[in-house]
């Protein structure tokens, strides 16, 4: 028994030596992997300050400009890596997500009504950069002031991007591709006169959220300034009744200068119905307010509509008159082929029985034709 004993904590030891090992091994692997010295994106690069940058060591460009003025900046990009790439250059305006949040890479938002002088339109660079191997290139990028002189806070980024990135995920048949990038923000300005953030609603209306119902509340920052730490609260209610039927509240909100958010407050997975109603809207931030009471409408039409495209609802269909008939006339066809081969069996079984009796008969009726001997006398 000792020895027995002696045997299985050895072998328990060894076991969990080996996996320490392994787990040792893994973790030195998943080291070496993670040690790309371009990091996810295969590049790095390095902003450089012109001397009317307004504010030193903040990661982004904070220029002070003049109207008509024309001036290059230059952001360094380097390949450690030992394999040329190339690198997509995107230029974009900062558009505000329905979170709240500030974009100012790629994005799919359009631009704010109030907004006078596009990013795009005055900040013009390549649209690729190519890198050798262990190469340092200068991103080149020329900005030209409109001739007519604004007031506040012009505002848009750079994006930067490996080119080939996510072709090894498609080559082996992935469905989640990976895609990393740098985005330098720029923010431009030709006085030091501070504006002041202005909100205006433009429109509450029925539509989907990641296809799911929602009402969405779309207000304008219409004011080339920054507004930050918004608190929004929305309540919808029917048009002649108080009772809150659906309800939002977020904070720590950010709007970018002439841009709108489009915020949406979910149904709770409810079918949309068709009706009048109201919504209730606050937005704070430090001490300014603003509020409105809408009201809209949700017509029959766009409350159908909706209701067949949301994936969480469960749908309340009529009755289907044609597959319940197909469904049956399969049984009734069942039944009718099997009952015809009882009936088939039923009179074959019936046919046979009367031969055998008719042939027991006739033998007997044989056997009493037939002359009987008579006994002979001993």
């Amino acid at each position: 028994m000792k020895k027995v004993m002696k045997k299985k904590i050895l072998l328990t030891l060894f076991s969990l030596l080996g996996l320490l090992v392994i787990s040792m091994t893994a973790d030195v692997q998943n080291v070496n992997a993670n040690n790309d010295p371009g990091g996810a994106t295969g590049f790095t690069y390095k902003v450089s300050y012109p001397e009317n940058q307004m504010e030193e060591n903040l990661g982004y460009y904070k220029l002070k400009m003049n109207p008509n003025d024309q001036q290059v900046i230059k952001i360094a990009l380097t390949n450690p890596g030992s394999e040329k790439l190339t690198v997509n250059v995107r230029l974009n305006g900062a558009k505000t997500n329905q979170n709240g949040v500030i974009e100012y890479g790629d994005s799919i938002i359009e631009n704010d009504s109030s907004l006078k002088i596009d990013f795009k339109d005055i900040v013009t660079a390549p649209k690729t950069v190519e890198l050798g191997p262990g190469e340092t290139k200068d991103l080149d990028l020329t900005i030209k002031m409109p001739a007519i002189a604004f007031d506040g806070t012009l505002a848009g980024g750079v994006q930067l991007m490996r080119a080939d990135q996510g072709e090894k995920d498609k080559k082996a048949g992935s469905q989640i591709i990976n895609q990393y990038a740098y985005i330098v923000g720029i923010l431009l300005q030709e006085t030091d006169k501070v504006i002041e953030p202005k909100l205006e609603l433009n429109s509450v209306k029925a539509d989907q959220d990641n296809a799911r119902n929602a009402i969405f509340v779309n207000v304008s920052n219409i004011e080339a300034a920054y507004l930050n730490d918004i608190t929004a609260e929305v309540q919808i209610t029917e048009k002649d009744n108080d009772a809150v039927i659906y309800e939002r509240k977020q904070t720590a909100m950010r709007m970018a200068p002439n841009s709108f958010i489009n915020f949406p407050i979910s149904m709770n997975g409810e079918k949309m119905k068709a009706g009048k109603y109201k919504a209730k809207i606050l937005m704070i931030s430090g001490d300014k307010k603003w509020s409105w009471d809408q009201e809209f409408e949700i017509k029959q039409k766009d409350a159908d509509r909706f209701n067949e495209r949301d994936v969480g609802l469960v749908q309340e269909k009529g009755i289907d008159w044609q597959t319940i008939g197909l469904i049956v006339g399969g049984i009734l066809l069942v039944i009718m082929i099997v009952f015809g081969g009882l009936v088939f069996i039923r009179k074959r079984n019936n046919r046979k029985r009367p031969n055998k009796t008719s042939k027991k008969k006739s033998s007997k009726t044989q056997a009493s034709n037939k002359p009987k001997k008579k006994k002979q006398d001993s």
